[in-house]
């Protein structure tokens, strides 16, 4: 079986420019990185919570995910600068194409009620994202070991010029968006 890669550059690429009338390779869109961010709102009570999101998410990602920290003070969350609030995780080059076809073929069939993606996560350059409420769709996390069922934010940044091209691109890669 052909990966995604593989797939993209000898299929997709060429299918694209048609679809597109595109004259330089340069233009045809391709995916340039996939962000995971996991937003931990609940660290600011209890610090040891960051240090099992950044273990599932590196897990999931394949790829060691890093702490993100509190840019400013906000008093009302009892929030300081500085204190850990979040994980995240970038992928490039092979280990995204690997994670974008995890994501497709065995994740997100596991939703429950699963019906395909919204079309509109998209912000107006062509780039996705989207958020999953449970991370236990993906196959590496281990069920009973987990302490708390948590959601993250995947976006998919493309080379695309608008949203069009981006929607064509990842449907063709084979992201399962809702039919309207």
């Amino acid at each position: 079986m052909a990966t995604l890669k593989e797939n993209y550059e000898k299929n997709i690429r060429a299918q694209l420019k048609e679809k597109f009338n595109l004259d330089n390779v340069m233009e045809i869109p391709h995916v340039k990185k996939v962000v995971l961010n996991m937003g931990l709102g609940e660290a600011v009570q209890n610090p040891k919570i960051v240090e099992k999101a950044v273990n599932e998410l590196t897990l999931i990602a394949g790829q060691k995910a890093v702490v993100t920290r509190a840019k400013k003070s906000i008093a009302t969350f009892k929030l300081r600068e500085g204190m850990p609030i979040g994980a995240r995780v970038t992928l490039r080059r092979e280990r995204m194409y690997d994670f974008l076809t995890k994501l497709m073929n065995i994740a997100l069939p596991r939703v429950r009620d699963f019906r395909g993606v919204s079309p509109k996560g998209f912000d107006g350059n062509g780039n996705y994202s989207m958020g999953i409420n449970e991370h236990l769709i993906f196959p590496e996390i281990d069920y009973d070991k987990i302490d708390k069922v948590r959601g993250l934010n995947i976006t998919i940044v493309t080379s695309a010029k608008n949203d069009e091209q981006g929607r064509e691109l990842l449907a063709l890669m084979g992201m399962p968006f809702k039919k309207r």
